[in-house]
């Protein structure tokens, strides 16, 4: 049971049809540079507690909110997180820190967009967390390949193509939020 839900996890950040995720996970990594991993990992790691604390909310049916306002709201985290990278530049402590809160609270509405789902998923199943516990830890683990597959490639555009970090951030900040204002119009 728990590989089973692991998997489900791990194939909900990985799925092409939710490339929302994907995206955003690619946004908070662009202003980081591949030695910054560490950074990076904390910030999906707050991602995931916020898609958690969603899914209990959901699963214990304490929270229920109106999907096309979510389908809306999850496009906007991403919007936003690339605007602030543009705006921000990179990282320095202050700025970490509001992106720990970002992604925090960012984690919370994508798992809403999730909770649907979820609470079929679970059914009348009594103890959320025998399945919460693998299917969040198949989410980091997904997150975590999508990281370090984003940090590579930001590697190989700006030491082996000598692309500056600024203009790679620019680039994957800006067709993010061209992509967020798309899903949010469309």
């Amino acid at each position: 049971m728990f590989g089973t839900y692991f998997q489900l996890g791990f194939d909900h950040i990985l799925d092409m049809d939710g490339y929302d995720h994907i995206l955003f996970v690619i946004a908070l990594c662009a202003v980081y540079a591949l030695s910054q991993w560490k950074h990076i990992l904390i910030l999906v790691t707050a991602f995931t507690i916020g898609h958690c604390l969603t899914l209990v909310l959901s699963g214990l049916k304490i929270v229920n909110i109106s999907p096309s306002l979510i389908e809306f709201l999850i496009p906007l985290t991403i919007l936003i997180t690339a605007i602030f990278n543009i705006v921000a530049g990179k990282p320095s402590d202050c700025k970490v820190r509001w992106n720990y809160l970002l992604a925090l609270f960012f984690g919370l509405i994508h798992g809403l967009g999730f909770s649907n789902y979820f609470r079929a998923l679970i059914g009348k199943e009594d103890n959320i967390i025998s399945i919460l516990l693998p299917f969040n830890l198949g989410v980091e683990v997904g997150q975590i390949v999508i990281v370090f597959a984003t940090l590579a490639l930001g590697y190989i555009v700006t030491s082996v193509l000598k692309v500056p970090q600024r203009e790679w951030n620019l680039i994957v900040s800006g067709a993010a939020a061209g992509i967020a204002i798309t899903l949010m119009i469309g």
